[in-house]
């Protein structure tokens, strides 16, 4: 397949979800507390299905197995590596750690760790994220968690529109109430609740469960935070700022005005619009590409090229996810 693989969003409500999906991004949500859309994926809650092409009416996870030379993929029993979500943080999200590989692999029947990372895309006015803590040691971090001593151990971060933010797995962490982000993570459901400040499940009336035993187990500690060093390449129409570059994903932002021509880099590069449109040349053949558009351009695809005026942000799979 020489073309582009277009993926339609998988939606999922949640108690901290919104309208911003909506509002931003135009998607059809199913209600006014949408707390997620999986753009990208190959994971069993929320898999993607091909939009259009010759693949139409099949998912991510059946074109990883079924056509494993589409991503140079060497190993077909193992998941589709990554996953890119727009996250609408309309209250704050429950404060939360992720294990990593080999923590989740025992305690969460084989699933991969989770390191992730965000784009802000919007931020109301003093919004602010949760990312790492006060606490020096293990045991100071245990007496604070089960003191619910959260003013004094959770460290907080003001954001504003095009913040990035590389979160490590043992990292604890939360998006705040008014931020609307684009996550690339590995391809994991595996979070460990710490704090969901005592509010109850409107389904249930009951308080969320806490997994505080693993979350003590994977954190961190003391926090140290990754500072991914950004640099910003200009080619012709294309301005191209590497956001981190890690073991697990590597995430670019792509600002196009005019034509810009890439060339394959990676096994495959997963892209989605974040502002303006325009389409993608390959092989002759263009593609509109329109606000909030995801696709991943396979490994045959050698070169290909923009042309209009967007943003776009970009993921490749790192050593670790080949």
């Amino acid at each position: 397949m020489t073309a582009p693989i277009f993926l339609t969003p998988v939606l999922h409500e949640k108690i901290w979800g919104g309208t911003a999906l909506r509002d931003h991004f135009e998607l059809n949500i199913p209600s006014d507390t949408t707390g997620e859309a999986w753009i990208i994926s190959g994971h069993p809650n929320g898999v993607s299905p091909i939009d259009s092409g010759v693949y139409a009416g099949k998912t991510l996870a059946q074109l990883w197995h079924e056509h494993p030379e589409l991503f140079e993929n060497h190993d077909v029993s193992r998941p589709y590596p990554l996953l890119v979500k727009f996250l609408d943080a309309h209250k704050d999200l429950s404060v939360q750690v992720h294990p990593g590989d080999e923590y989740a692999a025992e305690h969460n029947n084989g699933e991969l760790g989770k390191t992730e990372s965000w784009y802000i895309l919007a931020a109301n006015e003093g919004a602010e994220i949760y990312y790492g803590h006060q606490a020096q040691t293990k045991a100071e971090f245990d007496q604070m968690v089960d003191a619910g001593d959260w003013n004094h151990l959770l460290k907080k971060i003001p954001v504003t529109p095009g913040d990035f933010f590389y979160v490590p797995s043992g990292t604890l962490h939360a998006l705040g109430a008014g931020v609307v982000a684009l996550e690339t993570q590995q391809s994991s459901d595996v979070t460990y609740r710490v704090y969901d400040f005592d509010r109850p499940d409107p389904k249930t009336g009951e308080l969320r469960e806490l997994h505080l035993t693993d979350a003590k187990n994977v954190t961190q500690v003391p926090f140290k935070p990754e500072t991914p060093q950004q640099t910003v390449l200009q080619v012709g129409a294309l301005k191209e700022t590497t956001l981190v570059e890690a073991p697990y994903f590597n995430v670019y932002k792509d600002e196009v005005d005019g034509e810009a021509f890439l060339t394959k880099q990676a096994p495959y590069t997963q892209y989605t619009v974040i502002e303006g449109a325009g389409q993608v040349v390959v092989n002759g053949v263009a593609y509109p590409l329109e606000l909030a558009t995801s696709f991943i351009m396979p490994a045959l695809v050698e070169e290909w090229m923009f042309e209009g005026k967007m943003t776009l942000i970009a993921s490749t799979p790192g050593l670790k996810s080949r």
